[in-house]
């Protein structure tokens, strides 16, 4: 029997990062068909990134999305990677969509941090809450009120949250040195996964990919 460690470096406003979430819990579930009789599992855990650290911090602080987009990569690319994730998104069950606001994610990264205090299902829960509400619901998630709201749907108390993300800066730290952590660790780009950890698979991969990579894993476990 093998437990898959995964971790997963990750940007909350990062959207292949929703994508390679998708991917994985496919790659999850045809890896068991294939294998029914392993009794293998896997346990998925977030590790915070910042695409754009130096964006101002704080609710109120956020800017229009699809402007930061254009401004960023173009207007005529900005069209050409939209219409690409979508039809990535199509696939996968994603309805992405490009208004509202993008901002400083170091909240919502805390509140992840929180949420692991929760145990794994929590965490989970809160990180595809997260991407929801940013990628398909076009909300803020800099704003305090977004963010309670997910972390209430995850099963985190209102009066925990406000303590800890509102009122505190519990989890700051943790996030920080995360961030730079892997940085001198060479992610320059998310998502990126590290197996048991020390296999790392960087990218969005395609499920099919992350099946063969896991049995080539467990061939090479289960060698020693």
């Amino acid at each position: 029997m093998t437990v898959f460690r995964i971790t997963v470096t990750s940007d909350t406003v990062c959207p292949w990062c929703y994508v390679g979430r998708r991917q994985l819990q496919k790659a999850q579930k045809l890896y068991l068909q294939k294998h029914p009789n392993a009794n293998d599992s896997f346990t998925v855990t977030y590790s915070p990134y910042q695409l754009e650290p130096d964006y101002p911090s704080g609710p109120g602080r956020s800017k229009d999305k699809q402007q930061f987009y254009v401004d960023k990569f173009g207007a005529e690319r900005t069209a050409m990677m939209q219409k690409h994730l979508s039809a990535v998104g199509d696939q996968l069950g994603i309805n992405f969509r490009f208004g509202g606001k993008t901002g400083n994610t170091r909240d919502s990264h805390r509140l992840m941090q929180l949420a692991k205090k929760h145990g794994n299902e929590v965490e989970l829960k809160t990180a595809d809450g997260l991407f929801a509400a940013y990628f398909e619901n076009e909300q803020d998630i800099t704003d305090y009120e977004t963010l309670r709201t997910v972390a209430r749907e995850a099963g985190i108390p209102g009066e925990e949250f406000d303590k800890a993300i509102v009122q505190g800066d519990d989890g700051g730290k943790e996030v920080d040195d995360a961030v730079v952590r892997a940085r001198l660790e060479g992610v320059s780009g998310v998502p990126d996964y590290v197996v048991q950890g020390k296999y790392r698979i960087n990218g969005g991969q395609d499920a099919g990919v992350f099946v063969r990579v896991l049995e080539k894993i467990k061939e090479m476990e289960e060698e020693k």
